[in-house]
């Protein structure tokens, strides 16, 4: 019997979502066994602290992806979302999963109903950006943990932002006041998305994951890459893509400023090419450099 090892943080999504994908590669090829192997990483170790403030995108994936490089495992399973938009040295993406629901949704109350200057819990700069402009009297305070400490988090009288594809897999839907339209509240860049990585001369586990690989959600999400690479892996502002339809919808803010600029643009074949020139017109618009 042929074992493949597979490496994924620890948490109840993460578990979840790895092992989704195990069941549906055991299923694809009958006489294959995948193993998880649990992977601490920097965001899991330090969730007294903003996510911004230690690095951002990436703090959930490294660890995992030194799993896979250093021969520890033979695959890496991810929330694209978390996904720096250059793929790591050695490593090919190999497999882009069904996508879920990729909305944000709020738990506790409908925006709506929250009256003015209640609180909404959320360690995300883009979730902020974007309910800010809609409800600028809005309080913010952070959040971090796994989904059921943040869950517990609830504030009183208010509101906690989470991603609808999380309560997905973990059946709390029930949980859900309001999810939040996507064009209006538009997701960050791969939301929803699994993404698996491999080393890049594996070919034979390559191969495998080509049985997972959904392309529709592949060209979306890579849209929404193509949107955050043009943006520089130094960017720290609050960014939004998502692709669907035949549409990008970007969005991109400056916190100091409290300006945002958001836009819609339709897709050629590839998409890429319409996704790099939106977000130079929207960080030339915000005046973002």
């Amino acid at each position: 019997m042929t074992v493949l090892r597979l490496a994924t943080r620890s948490s109840a999504q993460a578990t979840a979502q790895s092992q989704a994908v195990a069941d549906a590669l055991m299923t694809a090829h009958p006489g294959l066994s995948v193993e998880l192997v649990f992977v601490e990483t920097l965001g899991d170790q330090r969730t007294d602290v903003p996510l911004h403030s230690i690095g951002g995108q990436g703090v959930f994936v490294k660890e995992v992806q030194r799993a896979v490089l250093d021969g520890h495992a033979d695959l890496a399973v991810h929330s694209a979302k978390d996904l720096p938009s250059i793929t790591a040295d050695g490593l090919q993406l190999a497999a882009f999963c069904a996508r879920r629901d990729p909305r944000d949704a709020l738990v506790g109350a409908a925006l709506s109903d929250l009256p003015a200057g209640a609180t909404v819990a959320t360690g995300s700069v883009r979730r902020r950006a974007q309910l800010q402009a809609v409800r600028p009297d809005l309080q913010f305070v952070e959040l971090r943990g796994n989904i059921h400490t943040r869950l517990s988090k609830l504030p009183e009288g208010g509101a906690l932002v989470m991603a609808v594809a999380a309560m997905e897999i973990l059946g709390l839907t029930d949980r859900i006041a309001q999810a939040l339209s996507v064009t209006e509240f538009v997701p960050a860049p791969g939301q929803g998305c699994v993404a698996i990585e491999c080393r890049a001369d594996d070919t034979a586990t390559a191969e495998r994951l080509a049985a997972v690989d959904h392309a529709v959600s592949r060209v979306a999400v890579e849209v929404e890459r193509a949107f955050l690479a043009e943006l520089g892996t130094g960017c720290s502002l609050p960014v939004a893509a998502h692709a669907v339809d035949g549409v990008l919808h970007g969005f991109l803010a400056d916190p100091a400023s409290g300006r945002h600029v958001a836009r819609s643009v339709a897709l050629g074949p590839q998409g890429t090419a319409e996704a790099a020139a939106l977000a130079r017109e929207l960080r030339t618009e915000l005046g973002a450099g």
